[in-house]
């Protein structure tokens, strides 16, 4: 094959690179760059490391970004600092309970021991329950002692005059409102950080409170304590999520049931001295109730709406359904009609079931109410002819009529913002009244009459914080006690 004809443009090409090669050999361009190069390259030494040093661990670097530095506007309701809920969590005082570290998620039983995070001894707080609890329960006004297994338990029906094992449950009365008062002696911190669960201790004998807070722990505050007793105030850690509810025995007082975000539910019995795992999930527990005539039996919200009832006598859960499509929040049960159940959730609504018609793969409710936004809580009132719904819609609702047919609405601000426990308005004594926390440190008390507006504020120079949570004592008229997201209690009296 004949070699192919160079064109102009190529043969004057290949002439310039021959010229240039031979231009560049002459200058020896090539062997200074050869020298050079290798004159820049250091001889790597083997450096020598002393086989008793370690190496340095850097920590890592992290970096705070504070919501001025990303220019974003701070909440108003937070604004100023929230002392009761930021700092003192941080720094502690010479008394203060401490934040405690987070426990291990094991299934089993704890002692109180094991659980005790007090510094003094938790001896006094077990003989005082015991002490009470072998008492006549709740009470009775003829001085008499009524067991489990005496007297008529009430019909499945309902529950007449609000009573069982011929006791009454709760009190009922009036009481005025411009007589109730917060003395300095009533105020202590329980617990570190946020307290999401309150309950008096429902006895004749003693004014006790218990709560529950966000990191796990369950504080005890005997109101009655002696001076040479200490401050009254015993610390125990039984859980390593969030206390969402507390449940006392009515008939044995020694017995008590907490529930929390770690999927536990765990029976503190002061007579075994210990926390006994009762229940445990995969799934947070948010809510604990329990109807008056069937002590043998838990209700517990469970994960994303679903309902649960453990059986003491199975000791397992024995009822399961799916009521909501979000968390439940609270669960309560009409005192003059136990099958009659209120349950709140985060999916925006209030549903009423009758425990005697709820299918298995279908839940039908009697009634349901819708709100804007979540509904943290739903009571009944003490006579169960009406029910109250607070929302983080700004709106406190009131059903009431035969069926719950008739349904109104007020304004009540409720943003609580990230560091506070959310707002939930309970029943005082009698049906005309609610209470709930407000903003400005003071508690509401909402008329249920026909205009159905706030009549009281309750405020005291004492209050230093703002009161998200509350219970009425369950035998005194007149005794409401409320909780901080900085651990504290206030305990207001009827003077």
């Amino acid at each position: 094959m004949a070699p192919k004809k160079l064109t102009e443009y190529e043969r004057r090409r290949l002439e310039n690179i021959t010229r240039n090669e031979e231009l560049l050999a002459s200058l020896k361009i090539h062997s200074k760059i050869n020298e050079l190069s290798a004159a820049t390259k250091r001889q790597r030494v083997p450096s020598k490391v002393s086989p008793d040093k370690k190496s340095k661990t850097e920590a890592p670097i992290v970096t705070r970004r504070s919501l001025r530095g990303q220019g974003i506007q701070p909440d108003p309701s937070t604004a100023g600092g929230l002392k009761d809920d930021f700092d003192e969590t941080r720094i502690k005082a010479p008394n203060s309970p401490s934040i405690p570290e987070k426990l291990p998620r094991e299934p089993g039983p704890l002692s109180m021991r094991e659980a005790y995070d007090g510094t003094t001894s938790d001896r006094k707080l077990i003989e005082t329950i015991l002490g009470v609890s072998m008492k006549s329960q709740f009470g009775c006004s003829d001085g008499s002692t009524v067991s489990i297994d005496e007297g008529s338990c009430n019909s499945i029906g309902g529950v007449p005059e609000n009573k069982n094992f011929g006791c009454p449950i709760r009190v009922r009365g009036s009481v005025d409102l411009e007589s109730l008062k917060l003395e300095e002696e009533n105020i202590a911190r329980v617990v570190p950080g946020r307290i999401l669960a309150m309950r008096f201790f429902p006895s004749n004998d003693m004014k006790m409170i218990v709560v529950g807070n966000k990191f796990g722990n369950v504080g005890f505050w005997n109101v009655d304590s002696n001076m040479e007793d200490g401050d009254g105030i015993y610390l125990y850690h039984p859980h390593s999520g969030p206390v969402s509810g507390i449940v006392i025995q009515p008939f044995s007082l020694s017995k008590m049931f907490t529930c929390s975000y770690d999927g536990f539910i765990r029976l503190m019995d002061v007579e075994k001295e210990a926390f006994d795992l009762v229940y445990y999930s995969d799934h947070a527990i948010f809510s604990l109730s329990q109807r008056k005539n069937d002590i043998k039996s838990l209700y517990f919200g469970e994960g994303h709406g679903g309902l649960s009832i453990w059986d003491e006598r199975t000791g397992k859960s024995v009822t399961s359904w799916t009521l909501h499509e979000d968390r439940i929040n609270t669960i309560d049960f009409n005192s003059e009609n136990t099958n009659i159940m209120a349950t709140s959730s985060t999916d925006g609504t209030v549903c009423i079931w009758d425990l005697r018609n709820i299918a298995a793969d279908k839940p039908n409710f009697l009634k349901k109410v819708s709100h804007e936004r979540a509904v943290h809580s739903a009571f009944f009132s003490p006579s169960g002819s009406c029910l109250a719904t607070t929302s983080i819609d700004d709106k406190v609702g009131f059903l009431s009529g035969a069926n719950y047919e008739d349904i109104s609405m007020i304004y009540h601000y409720n943003q609580t913002g990230r560091w506070l426990s959310s707002f939930r308005a309970i029943w005082g004594w009698d049906d005309s009244y609610i209470f709930i926390g407000n903003m400005k440190r003071g508690v509401d008390v909402i008329s249920t009459s026909e205009r159905r507006k706030s009549v009281v504020t309750l405020e005291s120079p004492y209050m230093s914080a703002i009161s998200c949570r509350f219970d009425a004592h369950p035998c005194k008229v007149g005794m409401l006690a409320g909780a901080t997201s900085g651990g504290q209690v206030y305990m207001w009296t009827s003077c």
